[in-house]
This record gives C-alpha cells, sequence and structure tokens, in this order.
C-alpha cells in the first residue's frame, strides 16, 4: 500500500503542469533499533519499521476547489502516535466554494477554523504533534464588501484517526466592526460574540449532560501604537474524569479569561498576556477527556509562555493546566501571566554595536488556582475557588535573549534562562526543579556556505540533573547541509541514565522541496510546537523526511 501511495504522488507530477492543480507530498519514516542503552519494549519491537505518510491534493477551478488527504500509516504510525492512525485510508476530502464579490467561503466536507483566540474552539492539524481535529459536515462564512461584518456557522462531527467521534458539534461566530462609530483614523476596534455546542447521548445515564456548550464575547482594539484584545468564555456543566474513568457524581461548568496588552513604536515593544482557566477541558467526546493524544480537542489552550527553539530550553516545558480533578490530586486550572519586553538598539553606538542589537527579555508566572476542596462519604465532591488569589506555584521563568552581529559574517545569539518546574503538579508525580540554562549561538557566513555552532549547558538541581549539549551544521553547495549535535545528561543522579543523545544527518533543500536522513538518538519528553505538546519516547534508529510541493 506504501508503494502505491508513492506511485500516486509521482504520477501526478504532470497533472500538475494544469495551474489549479497543488500537490503536497510529506513522508516520515524511523527504523527504529536497540542499542547498548536504549532499548524499545516488547510490543514496540514487533515492528521496528514505522512510516506517516500523506498526500494533499487541490484542484480549483473558477470558484470552486475540490481537495482530499490520503494518509498511510504503515506498517504502524511513529511511536507513541494515537492508535486512531492506522493503516492506510483517506483522511480529508472537501469542496469549498470562495466569492470575493458576494463575500461568501462555504466548505461541505472535512474543515478546520477558528472562533477568536481558539479557546472556544480551533480545529487544525499539526503532524509533529499527531493532531488533525477537523470537523466533517458543512461550514459557512459571510463577509460584507467592508468587511465590517463576519459571520459564521458550522456543524459536523470531528475526526478520530479515520473514524468520527459521538458527539456533534455546532457553532456560530459574529465579529463587527465598531470603530466607523467614532469616526477615528487612528482607531480599529471589532467585537465578537460566538457559541459552540457539543451533544452526546448519554446513552441511558440520565446525569450525564448530554449537551455542553461555550459561549464567549471578545473585544479587540487598536489604537495608535497600543493593542488590546480581551475575551471571556463559559462552559457548562460537564462531568469530570477520574484518573481514567468518567466520573457521574461530578458535574461542574467552566469559564475563561484572556487579556493581551500590547504597545509598539520605534524600536521598542511590550506585550503582556493574562489568563485565567477554570475547568475548561472541551472535548467532542467525553470518555476522551485528558487523553495524551490530543484526540477529539475541540479548543486551543497553548502554554503562554516563551518558545525556545533549543533543546536544553525544552527540558522543562510548561503545559497548560486547565483541567478540574480531584483524584490523584486537588487542582481546578491555572491563572498566570507573560509578559515580554523587546528593544533594538540602533547601528553605530556603544550597545548596538556597527549593526545593531536585539534584545528581548521575557518573564512567566503560572499558578494553580486558591480554593477550598472536599470529598464526601458518597464519592460526590465540591469546591470552590477565589476568582484572583494564586494558589500553589506550578512554573515560572525568566529569560533575556540578545542578538548581535559582531562581525559582517557573524551573527551572533546569547540566551540565559532561569525555570521553576513543579514536576508534582504539573506532571502529577513527585517534586520540583530548579534549572538556569546558558545558550550561545553562532552562524557564520562563508562565500559559498556558512556554519552554524551551537553550545548550551543547563544546572539543575534534581530531576535530570546537569546537562550539556552542542550542535554543529555545515551548509555548502547551496542546497545541502550536514549536522550533528549531542545532548548529555552527565549529572543525571542514576549513573545509567547518564547517556549521550546525538545525531546526524545530512539534508537536502531545493525549491520546495526537502529531504533529510539522519541517525541518532531521541531523548524522551515532550515535544512542543505552539505550545502544545504530545510526549515523545526515548529511542534510538535511522529516520528518513521528506516533504515536497508542485
Amino acid at each position: 500500500m506504501k508503494n502505491k501511495f508513492f506511485v500516486i504522488a509521482l504520477g501526478l507530477c504532470s497533472i500538475s503542469s494544469y495551474a489549479q492543480l497543488t500537490v503536497n507530498v510529506e513522508s516520515n519514516s524511523t527504523y527504529y533499533i536497540d542499542d547498548n542503552k536504549i532499548k524499545l519494549s516488547e510490543a514496540e519491537a514487533k515492528q521496528r519499521f514505522r512510516s506517516n505518510n500523506y498526500l494533499t491534493l487541490a484542484y480549483k477551478l473558477k470558484d470552486f476547489t475540490v481537495g482530499a488527504q490520503l494518509e498511510s500509516y504503515e506498517p504502524k504510525a511513529l511511536l507513541n502516535y494515537s492508535p486512531a492512525f492506522d493503516k492506510t485510508n483517506l483522511g480529508s476530502y472537501y469542496v469549498n466554494y470562495h466569492n470575493e464579490d458576494s463575500g461568501i467561503d462555504a466548505t461541505v466536507g472535512h474543515f478546520y477554523e477558528q472562533f477568536g483566540n481558539g479557546l472556544s474552539l480551533r480545529l487544525w492539524e499539526d503532524r509533529q504533534l499527531g493532531i488533525a481535529n477537523s470537523l466533517l459536515g458543512g461550514k459557512v462564512r459571510y463577509t460584507d464588501r467592508n468587511q465590517y461584518i463576519t459571520l459564521k456557522a458550522l456543524a459536523g462531527k470531528q475526526r478520530l484517526g479515520f473514524k468520527l467521534t459521538e458527539g456533534f458539534i455546532t457553532g456560530a461566530d459574529a465579529e463587527i466592526r465598531v470603530d466607523p462609530i467614532f469616526k477615528s483614523e487612528d482607531l480599529n476596534a471589532r467585537v465578537g460574540f460566538s457559541y459552540v455546542n457539543k451533544h452526546e447521548s448519554n446513552n441511558g445515564f440520565s446525569i450525564y449532560p448530554e449537551n455542553v456548550g461555550v459561549f464567549s464575547s471578545r473585544m479587540k482594539v487598536e489604537y495608535s501604537n497600543f493593542s488590546m484584545d480581551f475575551e471571556y468564555l463559559y462552559k457548562s456543566d460537564n462531568i469530570i474524569k477520574k484518573i481514567t474513568a468518567i466520573d457521574p457524581n461530578n458535574i461542574f461548568d467552566g469559564n475563561a479569561y484572556y487579556l493581551n496588552l500590547a504597545y509598539a513604536a520605534n524600536r521598542f515593544g511590550i506585550s503582556a498576556n493574562l489568563r485565567r482557566l477554570e475547568n475548561f477541558n472541551f472535548y467532542s467526546q467525553r470518555d476522551q477527556t485528558g487523553n495524551i493524544y490530543n484526540n477529539a480537542v475541540l479548543n486551543y489552550i497553548p502554554a503562554l509562555t516563551k518558545q525556545f527553539d533549543y533543546s536544553l530550553a525544552n527540558i522543562y516545558v510548561y503545559q497548560a493546566q486547565p483541567q478540574l480533578t480531584f483524584d490523584p490530586q486537588k487542582k481546578s486550572g491555572e491563572i498566570g501571566s507573560q509578559v515580554e519586553i523587546f528593544y533594538k538598539f540602533p547601528k553605530n553606538t556603544f550597545l548596538g554595536g556597527k549593526y545593531g542589537t536585539d534584545v528581548t527579555a521575557n518573564i512567566s508566572n503560572w499558578y494553580g488556582l486558591k480554593g477550598m476542596y472536599r470529598n464526601y462519604i458518597n464519592n460526590i465532591n465540591y469546591y470552590e475557588t477565589d476568582f484572583l488569589k494564586l494558589g500553589e506555584k506550578y512554573y515560572s521563568d525568566q529569560s533575556i535573549d540578545i542578538r548581535t552581529r559582531p562581525h559582517e559574517n557573524l551573527k551572533t545569539a546569547f540566551t540565559f534562562l532561569n525555570q521553576y518546574y513543579n514536576t508534582k503538579r504539573i506532571e502529577e508525580t513527585s517534586g520540583e526543579v530548579k534549572a538556569q540554562t546558558l545558550i550561545v549561538d553562532n552562524i557564520y557566513k562563508l562565500p559559498k556556505s556558512s556554519v552554524k555552532l551551537e553550545l548550551q549547558h543547563q544546572w539543575a538541581n534534581g530531576y535530570h540533573g546537569n546537562w550539556a549539549a552542542a550542535l554543529a551544521e555545515y551548509n555548502f553547495l547551496k542546497h545541502w547541509s550536514v549536522f550533528v549535535n549531542d545532548l548529555y545528561n552527565y549529572g543525571n543522579a542514576n549513573p545509567e541514565k547518564q547517556l549521550h543523545y546525538y545525531n546526524g544527518g545530512l539534508v537536502f533543500r531545493k525549491s520546495s522541496t526537502r529531504v533529510q536522513a539522519s541517525y541518532g538518538r531521541q531523548r524522551g519528553g515532550l515535544l512542543c510546537v505552539g505550545g502544545v505538546c504530545r510526549y515523545v519516547p526515548e529511542s534510538a534508529g535511522f529516520s528518513m523526511n521528506l516533504t515536497t510541493s508542485f
């Protein structure tokens, strides 16, 4: 079946000469091995070669676009992807009509969508995270000629692998531009309202709510150099999950508050995010609540912390904590903030140097909600929170990032990160960690090539202990690069876990095509994209990755 998958992709090359057809191919394959330190489990070792493959087609004819995505997880999906991604099948398909003159955009089939900031609804795909949560149904969007009003309506069932969840989703969203009332050229202001409902049969258990709805109101204002984005959401009663089972004795509503403030002028900028979440998980099927694969997730709740590309900065990465749980721990959500300040020192100054210097400082602090939790003999639980009081500290970080150009051909970045990580609350295990990470990143440009050298070190008072890491990359012959990197957990308290997580490979890039071949070890932990994470198990092996479009 996998061979057929690629035959189809190659056969479409000739068809793509028609301007209306676009084709995208992505393939990610790994052959897992056992080395002297890292071994697969008995179940995993039954299939060492695993591959995720995607063929996406879109054909446009006037105002209509027809599209489909064929997916193949043969013979098995990569480690720790949802078991719902299995074998080869049509993952999505749609017909879209878009006419700018009428302002109508309508889709029948699978579609993605977002209301507001995504707290009430976000349907999206991220292959690294194993997220493909489109709805199968229909949606329509209307925007007037002056773009004063945007209206959306949708209905359908959410994708779960190659099947659909049991919940039926309906939603509506309206966004209205209100600044014309004030007649100010510097003002741009919009208000928005949305409603999303999940209907799921209670299967005879009358205590289960068949309808769970999220109501949202929001406002976005931009004036001169300032901007403000505020959203309030309310979720109706829903059953919470007790460890791995639905708990019919505990039904609670939830809410969320989000505020973003920003100012930018000349070389200076500052932004602040504040958010409070209380029992705000939202899934299209009640028994999927809290699953580890991001299955059936209807809303988007990223961690509001600074996102780093560096490996050691992502060892103690925070995950948003919106859930209400009584067992094994009592917690009902999170409250916190992130503040980032940016300043660019101008060229030909003492701090700016010859080419200028960019400095970014970031502070994040996240806490549980302070409240009272009670357990009764009949297993019915009760809790009550204080609106703005801070509970137990979950996570904090302070970082500074300096990017400068000491020489015409040299770019250098210095990053320092200080973190507090409450392992007990975030991972629901025990303990806490304080870690400091220092990173130096250099890129030197040669006449027809470039060299990248990255050095990192992390000091930690517990958990994994100290780490050291290095990356070297050489880009040559315009389209080629070779890299080698190593993460060494030399400070682990367990000598058996003082491992080198090394990796090396070759990359070819040309136009829209990228091919990478590599060999090495994968550190176990969280892989995060945009503040949303997926757990990746420790492994070793050979990998091949291909992306292309035509």
